[in-house]
């Protein structure tokens, strides 16, 4: 069994198809369907079905898939790890987070990271961060930027930043006759909330029963939509404190603390503890310490 068989291998099962396995390696089909015969005559056991045009991967091919995986990614490593000594940053990062951070933290950092090396490609993976963190475990992401705390043992974390979730509303809205506000007086506005996420988890979790006697009139997937409804009087909402600074400064929405509330959004980000770093990726890591108020936290656990 050598590396070639296990890439042929993994292309079909990746591509359920002999023919287009062979186009992405640029070899012929029949050099493909050799290679991976070969590989079961060795292991003396069928890694493919065939159920019409396609092939899919028999209980044997799934394990022998899991550890090609691996071995690929490996192998990459390794080349990655022998051409990075002697070179400057280069190559690409491959970085996750939800939409609100994309928007509201990490385009100074990539504007300052981007000044300084600028031969390193940024690559995003935009979802919640229970998705980016399955894909960091995976090894699909170089870095993940999520809500803390997170599990996962075999995972570095560094926290960068810490902030107090407040209430905003239109301008108008008479909760704003207020300097802050309790829960309860939240519960007779219709309420904008996020339709998912780790900061909405965590809301359910902080009002407990007063939950179900809430009016939530709308749940939307964007920061920005919640804020656009909220500006025109549709609702209020809860959201981390610097992400509407802007709009009362403009006049748009209106900003302030929920005394009951007490609940903190912390960020950090988030890699394999095992996972080979590039000089792109180690760059990274030092340009965030740099740009971002990095702080202790019980939740970090690398040096």
């Amino acid at each position: 069994m050598n590396l070639d068989q296990i890439r042929n291998f993994h292309a079909v099962a990746v591509h359920k198809s002999f023919t287009i396995a062979a186009e992405k390696l640029f070899r012929t089909q029949p050099a493909i369907s050799t290679q991976v015969r070969m590989l079961e005559e060795e292991l003396a056991a069928k890694l493919f079905d065939r159920i019409g045009k396609k092939v899919f991967l028999t209980r044997a091919g799934d394990v022998l898939f899991t550890y090609a995986e691996r071995l690929l990614s490996l192998h990459d490593e390794a080349k990655l790890a022998v051409t990075d000594l002697n070179t400057s940053p280069k190559g690409k990062i491959v970085i996750g987070a939800n939409e609100a951070t994309f928007l509201y933290v990490l385009p100074e950092i990539f504007s300052i990271f981007k000044d300084k090396y600028p031969n390193v490609q940024i690559s995003i993976y935009r979802n919640f961060t229970k998705k980016v963190l399955e894909k960091v475990k995976t090894n699909q992401l170089d870095f993940g930027i999520v809500t803390l705390p997170i599990p996962g043992d075999e995972l570095n974390i560094l926290p960068i930043s810490t902030e107090e979730l407040w209430l905003i509303t239109e301008p108008n809205h008479p909760l704003n006759k207020k300097l802050s506000c309790e829960i309860n007086d939240l519960i007779p506005y219709p309420l904008i909330f996020h339709s998912a996420g780790t900061t909405r988890e965590r809301l359910v979790k902080r009002f407990g029963d007063l939950w179900d006697k809430l009016n939530i009139s709308m749940e939307l997937a964007s920061i920005e939509t919640i804020k656009k409804f909220v500006s025109i009087g549709m609702g209020i909402s809860i959201v981390p404190k610097s992400y509407a600074e802007k709009e009362q400064k403009e006049g748009v929405l209106h900003l302030q603390p929920i005394k009951s509330l007490n609940l903190i959004r912390e960020l950090g980000v988030i890699h394999r503890k095992n996972r080979y770093l590039s000089r792109a990726c180690i760059t990274f890591l030092e340009v965030i310490k740099e740009s971002m108020n990095c702080i202790p936290s019980s939740y970090a656990n690398n040096d």
